[in-house]
């Protein structure tokens, strides 16, 4: 079993895309990216962006 945690990592704004990469084992970059489709083409990411910023504990 991992011992993996959902954390928010030292990164460029809150540390949520950090955190999920380092998560997933995928670049932060690619996370990134997805959370830009969600704001333009949903509207939807900022929200859950700031949503993840509040849920997800500090590593650093």
């Amino acid at each position: 079993m991992s011992d993996k945690k959902l954390t928010r990592k030292e990164g460029k704004i809150l540390g949520v895309c950090a955190g999920l990469g380092d998560y997933l084992d995928i670049d932060p970059t690619v996370i990134r990216l997805g959370f830009l489709l969600l704001v333009f083409g949903l509207g939807t990411g900022v929200l859950l962006y700031l949503i993840l910023a509040v849920v997800m504990p500090k590593d650093y």
